[in-house]
């Protein structure tokens, strides 16, 4: 009955049977007088695998509170409407519940209050106070741990000339900084840019995965003061930002933040939510195969297949599987080539 509200299609225990590694049916004690009712629950090593997640979870909350305290720092007037935020609560890895995971235990850093009582969703989430020692961006950590001037940096090969030429020309002006509140309201369109470069750099810096949305994005343009276009901003600084448009979503990722295809720091919760995308890939691919080998027995019964053409086909998949190998690798190569500092 709320099957449907997840937005999955097909029946529910139809799509259960499609990760047999991760959900287990059986039937179980029903109401009084129904008999037996059907039920699923994880299987072993799923029911592992998310209470590892709920103790990465728990074991962040202080870094949680941090990443939310950080983003109502970039944001006009400290604060974020709760609905809006909703957006952002996936790329942060915030949990459903990160309202009361975290404000009961930072009562004095953060705020639900409702402007307009009379609007239904218009609970804001505020910053109560400063904190000087969160307000310094990821680009000022890493001049810092180097002793040098706040600057970008380039995240593609030397041999992409033209733009080292134009980030060094972005550069030539002085770092604004996203946290500086005097940047808020810049003097000319070039310092608006560089502060609307700041915040996205540092707002994906935030992020468990180094990368938003770009519809997500865009939607925060007036609480963090980005500009009209801000997908051509993106493509504008392509040393800085890719914008990928994998599954028709456009994506901007933050290039310095992985090396090829690879995260360069992977947070404990981004580990454990990809070795449960891991059981579940190959809980599909061993119901595929069943009901690979349970149509192909089928048609055999029927004399639609005979034994040799079925080794063939056998011959032919694993044929696939090696070139999606081979499609793989030769990925993996551009990704070395795109993103490699030791590569011309």
């Amino acid at each position: 009955s709320r099957f449907k509200t997840l937005d999955l299609l097909g029946r529910a225990a139809n799509w259960l049977r499609k990760y047999p590694s991760c959900f287990e049916l059986f039937t179980g004690e029903g109401p009084a007088g129904s008999g037996g009712e059907l039920c699923f629950g994880f299987t072993k090593r799923m029911a592992e695998l998310v209470d590892a997640e709920e103790a990465a979870v728990t074991a962040s909350e202080p870094a949680m509170a941090d990443r939310l305290a950080r983003v109502l720092m970039l944001a006009r007037g400290r604060r974020l409407p709760v609905s809006k935020l909703a957006a952002l609560r996936g790329p942060l890895g915030l949990p459903d519940d990160y309202l009361l995971r975290i404000l009961p235990a930072h009562t004095d850093l953060f705020r639900l209050a409702n402007p307009y009582p009379h609007r239904r969703n218009a609970a804001e989430l505020e910053l109560l106070r400063w904190v000087p020692s969160r307000a310094v961006s990821a680009v000022e950590a890493a001049a810092s741990a180097s002793n040098s001037l706040p600057r970008f940096t380039c995240s593609l090969p030397s041999s992409w000339a033209k733009s080292h030429e134009k980030m060094e020309d972005f550069n030539s002006t002085p770092y604004i900084s996203p946290y500086s509140e005097d940047g808020a309201v810049p003097g000319t369109d070039a310092e608006a840019e560089k502060r609307a470069v700041a915040v996205v750099h540092e707002l994906l810096s935030l992020t468990l995965w180094k990368k938003i949305s770009v519809m997500k994005l865009e939607h925060f343009r007036w609480e963090f003061g980005l500009p009209e276009d801000t997908a051509r901003m993106l493509l504008r600084h392509s040393c800085l930002f890719y914008v990928s448009n994998r599954y028709k979503i456009h994506t901007a990722v933050l290039r310095e933040g992985y090396e090829g295809s690879e995260l360069r720091v992977k947070d404990p919760v981004v580990a454990a939510k990809d070795r449960l995308g891991e059981l579940m890939q190959e809980g599909l691919h061993e119901f595929n195969q069943r009901r690979r080998a349970v149509n192909l027995e089928k048609k055999r019964r029927k004399g639609e297949v005979d034994v040799k053409k079925e080794e063939e086909e056998l011959e032919d998949e694993a044929g696939a599987l090696l070139d999606s190998a081979e499609k793989r690798e030769e990925r993996r190569r551009f990704y070395k080539v795109l993103f490699g500092d030791d590569n011309r």
